[in-house]
């Protein structure tokens, strides 16, 4: 399932400003996150944010430090006292808040957790290396997946595509620890340095854990790594991953044993509790025939060294410093450019939150969040849906029954703002003192409750996949919804004593953003009902693919560190939702101040200080090893890109600033895409 990222907010000085309220609203810009050495039309990212990017320098702990981390800081430490408190006062055992208080202690109790090392693996281990066939390794490797250790494949339940009111086991390729296929295969030296890095990391854990003696580590990591090459190979990369249709294999569980008979799927299937599942989806096939091929030629030896490893890494965050050292040395320092880790607190906190997500959201709703906020948010979506169908309505390369189904599909959002109208009941897990037995109980029971909530039942529309307190937005094509958490509907994205200029231009284009989603390179293949169908005529669609190679070519242009382009492909959707949040948030900017124009304030226009507001979005400092990873993963383009890419494609930005074909971030007008 799909769910789409970005920022996003809220309206309470919108709703002022809009209904005419006498309070004096400032312009929300600060002048000193601005750099006015930088020319507009040269470098508006500078511009805009080169003052900020001066005054927040990366600290050791970040490989990209921005807008967004500078509110999930904020965030951080108020979660902090919320749980803290909790952990201090007398809870009833079992309880959601007993549970809130044991899960945050483990995570903090650092003697415990040096004073065990590597214990907590050691039965693991021996069943492991106990194994006799490879049927027998399947079966207990199949067990660890459940408890949350990485296997060859996964699988989520979600909603069918093509029939989005129910839900479907879907199967999906996974296995590789550096995460994208490129990692293994290219042979660039920065690619070489971290494969180099990764067999340090993974030679220092195994002999850490006896898992290999000095004689034989070199030859257990070169099989291993051997073992997830040859997946890497089979794996589809991020950019086909984004084809839906071709990613959609539904079939019967019976042909599934019958076309795929080199996986034990009855034992599997059983283990995770779906042994009633009637239908899956096998999302990319040769991947899967790969792993059959792999397990059947692969010697049981090293078959145990692979597992081995999936359990040790797996675990290496939640045991001693040592192991959490090795671990952060590769995956923060080698990987993203990191040089230090967060301190303890900040991992307890984000431990806590992921097993007790909105158990810590209920919390963090009931301090930080007041209610009318959500009253506002929803008339400020409701603002950008009228604007975006001014801008369906304006488009001369769509037909007229393409728009009016659009229309249909824009009135039919579903909308969540702030938090859900029911709390997660976690009832059935259970927390102890153990850090790496409560990850590992917390991932049986999100199993068990995701198997149990949807296996072979319809989708629920009132989910949240994403707690209250995340900094982030996101919209679903499947339920077609859009949704806002509580955490990020706060300054610096929505400012309640600025104008409409400022937070159309923060607030608006992000909430246009994820609405634009619905009408990008793969939301544009949903219906209102989520489901992937052809809704388009084929004349519609042949426009506007054509203005999507615009974008697709000039991102793929970009050069973001020397030898390394943008990948305009894989990151297609989200340039998209950036130039219709931008078009769509203009208009409601447009439409909201018609009647009652705003002045020209602290030295600039009103439509000058709503560019600035969203770029300032995207204000940030990122480490060339964190450009180089996302550029491979990432289909969200670079902070920097998502400003100086997406606004030579704006016109209103032109007529703002003035800027003329002698400024270098000039594109003649028949070179700029023209969706929205």
């Amino acid at each position: 399932m799909k769910l789409r990222n970005t920022l996003p907010i809220m309206a309470a000085a919108v709703m002022a400003a809009c209904g005419g309220s006498q309070t004096p609203l400032r312009t929300g810009i600060d002048l000193a996150n601005l750099d006015t050495t930088a020319a507009p039309g040269t470098d508006f990212y500078e511009y805009a944010c080169g003052g900020w990017m001066k005054a927040n320098p990366l600290t050791g702990e970040y490989a990209r430090f921005g807008s967004f981390d500078q509110l999930a800081e904020n965030n951080n430490t108020q979660l902090r006292e919320l749980i803290e408190t909790v952990a201090t006062q007398d809870n009833e055992p079992g309880s959601v808040a007993d549970m809130i208080a044991q899960m945050y202690q483990s995570a903090m109790d650092s003697v415990s957790l040096n004073a065990q090392g590597i214990e907590p693996l050691r039965e693991d281990l021996h069943r492991i290396a106990s194994t006799m066939t490879k049927d027998e390794l399947f079966r207990l490797y199949s067990s660890l997946q459940v408890k949350g250790v990485g296997g060859l494949f996964g699988f989520y339940i979600g909603a069918d595509i093509k029939d989005s009111k129910n839900n479907l086991l879907q199967l999906v390729q996974s296995g590789l620890h550096m995460g994208q296929r490129e990692y293994y295969l290219d042979n660039d030296s920065a690619t070489l340095a971290i494969r180099d890095a990764y067999k340090h990391y993974m030679a220092q854990l195994l002999l850490r854990t006896k898992a290999a003696t000095e004689a034989d580590v070199q030859q257990r990591v070169d099989a291993v790594l051997a073992m997830e090459t040859r997946l890497a190979a089979a794996s589809r990369t991020r950019t086909e991953l984004r084809d839906e249709e071709r990613n959609y294999n539904k079939m019967s569980v019976n042909t599934l044993l019958h076309d795929y008979p080199g996986i034990n799927w009855k034992y599997y299937f059983s283990i995770h509790e779906a042994g009633k599942v009637r239908e899956v989806s096998v999302g990319q096939p040769e991947f899967f025939h790969a792993v059959e091929q792999l397990w059947e030629d692969t010697p049981l030896a090293t078959l145990q060294d692979y597992v081995r490893w999936q359990l040790i890494d797996a675990a290496a965050s939640y045991l001693d410093d040592d192991m959490r050292a090795a671990s952060f040395a590769f995956y923060g320092t080698a990987m993203s450019g990191r040089q230090e880790d967060r301190p303890r607190w900040k991992r307890a906190v984000a431990a806590t939150e992921a097993a007790l997500g909105e158990a810590v959201g209920q919390l963090y709703v009931e301090k930080y969040f007041p209610a009318q906020a959500k009253e506002r948010m929803q008339q400020l979506v409701r603002n950008l849906q009228t604007a975006l169908g001014q801008r369906i309505d304006a488009q001369d390369w769509m037909s007229d029954s393409t728009k009016a189904v659009a229309h249909e599909k824009l009135e039919a959002f579903i909308v969540k703002v702030g938090y859900p109208d029911t709390w997660k009941d976690y009832t059935g897990l259970t927390i102890g003192r153990n850090y790496w037995e409560n990850i590992q109980a917390t991932h049986t029971w999100v199993n068990h409750d995701e198997v149990q909530r949807k296996l072979n039942k319809p989708v629920d529309n009132t989910e949240w996949y994403m707690t209250p307190q995340t900094v982030n937005a996101y919209y679903n094509p499947t339920t077609n919804e859009i949704c806002f958490p509580a955490g990020i509907l706060q300054p610096p994205f929505f400012d309640m004593t600025a104008d409409d200029a400022f937070n159309y231009g923060a607030i608006g284009v992000v909430i246009g953003h994820e609405m634009t989603h619905g009408f990008d390179d793969q939301g544009a293949k949903y219906d209102k009902e989520g489901n992937l169908r052809q809704w388009w005529t084929e004349e519609d669609t042949r426009r506007f693919e054509q203005r999507t190679h615009v974008m697709r070519d000039f991102f793929s242009a970009i050069e973001v560190l020397p030898g390394l382009y943008g990948n305009g492909q894989l990151t297609l959707g989200e340039n998209m939702a950036d130039h219709g949040g931008l078009q769509v948030a203009f208009q409601a900017f447009r439409n909201a101040t018609a009647a009652a124009p705003l002045a020209e304030r602290d030295g600039f226009t009103p439509e000058q200080r709503f560019f600035l507001a969203y770029a300032g979005v995207w204000a940030g400092n990122i480490r060339d090893e964190e450009i180089r990873k996302r550029t491979k993963s990432d289909p969200h383009s670079l902070g920097r890109w998502r400003v100086n890419g997406a606004l030579p494609h704006i016109d209103a930005w032109y007529d703002a600033f003035g800027i003329t074909e002698a400024d270098p971030m000039f594109v003649p007008k028949s070179q700029r895409v023209t969706i929205w």
